[in-house]
């Protein structure tokens, strides 16, 4: 019977969402939109020691921002409900108490203390097959003495049985089949009394099968977990269900040799969270990527590519052609470099492609804070003319300032390079020349000025530099006439009088 495809990503809100965590989220997503399925936010809460205010808000806020809406969700809700872990304790008792009925699981009372010592008088210990009956257990107590330390309250955990010498298969969509021999596994703990929480494991298998998720997608750092929730679904009868696995490759560090962490980022200037996060604990502030400037369909694009890729020369895609292209055949089994020069670039691509009235509104911050009140459709023009140039919009002040405020002073470097014994006389010429165009375009503008020059005998270049200088105060800007077209007649009739008044001929300097 063929299934609807369901996926699941599930972190831990103990603390700021990791760049890998989202890159696992992405992939998710992609695969379950391509196969019309859904996808689900569970949160995963039951290690209550590590729980740290606002992640869970921070986890959701995040994917808000990348435009990755999930189709179940604490906050959205669902038939499959409730999605926090910790909301489930009833439901996971049910298959604690089955898995014990079935002699399948045991209680273990060992204390710290005790499980310290047998790792001290036991190299490389493991509680498993060769040592449990050697612990304090209800596979060595009496049950009425089993019965008297839980009816006293004493702490206790519950572990899975696991029998040796028996190959478990997981089919990976990535990795194909792995086989591990269950005498590398120990008992794992799968349930404690101390909270009534299970592990990360029980947990897990339980939701799976009772959200009936058909697909988990998780990084490769969960690899060595696989083999014991097969081993869980078999041991509570659901094996039928069980879902496939696709283990994704590590993001290591951009010189490789690593899993990629928080302390790359800080070493090389670069964030590893999708937003900014600050510690409630110590008050330390993360920088993030949406408030370093990074558009969320560069970051989404910049992120499909570690793992991944399409199998042709295309490197910018949209949301959609990504959820289109995408396939596990075409995962990678090794880690990916994160390399953050990339991220820039997709940056800079994806900010070519949104639209210029959209960059000017993320521009108008900026001019605020600069008391700089003008129609947005000018900013939106100036933009067209300069976002080849920057990869952030944060950046276009310094590529653009020049069209908002008329220069008060001139770069020396520049002045004594550009301007002319001649430039005040060939300026005013000039002026006169551009007071009479009535098609003040930049085309008709290049077409009447040249035509001047070279009527005249002048050197191009030296009338294209005072120019510039003129009107922007130094050497940098877009083509010449695309500044005057957009700064308009008088506004370059404006500055390049006073540019002639306030730069000293060459004599004088």
């Amino acid at each position: 019977m063929n299934r609807r495809t369901r996926v699941r990503f599930a972190p831990s809100p103990t603390g700021p969402l990791h760049i890998g965590g989202v890159r696992t989220a992405l992939y998710n997503y992609l695969f379950a939109k391509q196969q019309e399925g859904d996808f689900i936010l569970r949160i995963e809460d039951t290690d209550s020691n590590r729980f740290v205010p606002g992640a869970e808000a921070y986890i959701q806020e995040a994917f808000d921002w990348l435009g990755l809406p999930f189709d179940e969700s604490p906050a959205k809700g669902g038939k499959f409900g409730p999605y926090r872990q910790s909301e489930r304790k009833e439901i996971y008792k049910r298959y604690v108490t089955q898995l014990l009925d079935n002699k399948l699981a045991y209680i273990a009372f060992d204390t710290p203390e005790e499980l310290e010592a047998k790792r001290n008088e036991i190299p490389n210990f493991q509680y498993d097959a060769s040592t449990r009956l050697q612990m304090r257990n209800s596979l060595t107590l009496p049950a009425e003495e089993v019965a008297r330390l839980i009816d006293s309250g004493t702490q206790y955990v519950v572990r899975i049985k696991i029998e040796p010498q028996i190959d478990i298969t997981v089919n990976d969509l990535i990795r194909g089949e792995v086989v591990i021999n269950s005498s590398v596994l120990d008992d794992k703990v799968i349930y404690k009394s101390a909270d009534e929480l299970p592990t990360y494991h029980l947990a897990n298998v339980v939701d799976d099968h009772l959200m009936e998720i058909t697909h988990v997608i998780r990084g490769e750092e969960w690899l060595p977990s696989a083999p014991l929730h097969v081993w869980l679904y078999n041991s509570l009868g659901w094996a039928e269900t069980m879902p496939a696995f696709a283990h994704l490759p590590l993001l290591l560090k951009p010189e490789g040799n690593g899993k990629l962490s928080k302390r790359d980022g800080d070493r090389l200037g670069f964030p590893v969270f999708p937003l900014e996060w600050r510690d409630p604990k110590s008050g330390e502030l993360s920088s993030g990527y949406r408030e370093s400037g990074y558009l969320p369909e560069a970051v989404i694009n910049f992120l499909a590519f570690l793992g991944w890729n399409p199998g042709t020369e295309q490197e910018i895609f949209s949301l959609e052609e990504l959820v289109a292209a995408f396939s596990f055949e075409r995962c990678s089994k090794s880690g990916a470099k994160f390399d953050f020069e990339k991220a820039k670039w997709f940056n800079h691509k994806h900010i070519q492609a949104r639209p210029n009235e959209q960059l000017a509104e993320m521009f108008q911050p900026v001019l605020a804070e600069k008391n700089i009140s003008c129609d947005m459709s000018y900013v939106a023009n100036v933009i067209a003319v300069m976002k080849e140039r920057i990869n952030f919009v944060r950046e276009l002040w310094d590529q653009v300032s020049f069209f908002f405020i008329a220069p008060v002073s001139y770069d020396e470097k520049t002045v004594r390079k550009r301007w002319k014994k001649e430039s005040p006389a060939q300026l005013n010429e000039l002026i006169g020349l551009l007071e009479s165009i009535d098609d003040f375009s930049a085309g008709n503008q290049e077409k009447i000025v040249k035509q001047w020059i070279e009527e005249k005998g002048y050197h191009l270049g030296n009338i294209m530099n005072a120019f510039r200088l003129a009107l922007v105060g130094e050497s940098k800007g877009p083509q010449m006439f695309e500044i005057s077209s957009l700064l308009g007649r008088q506004e370059t009739i404006d500055r390049l009088r006073r540019a002639i008044e306030m730069i000293p001929a060459p004599e004088d300097q």
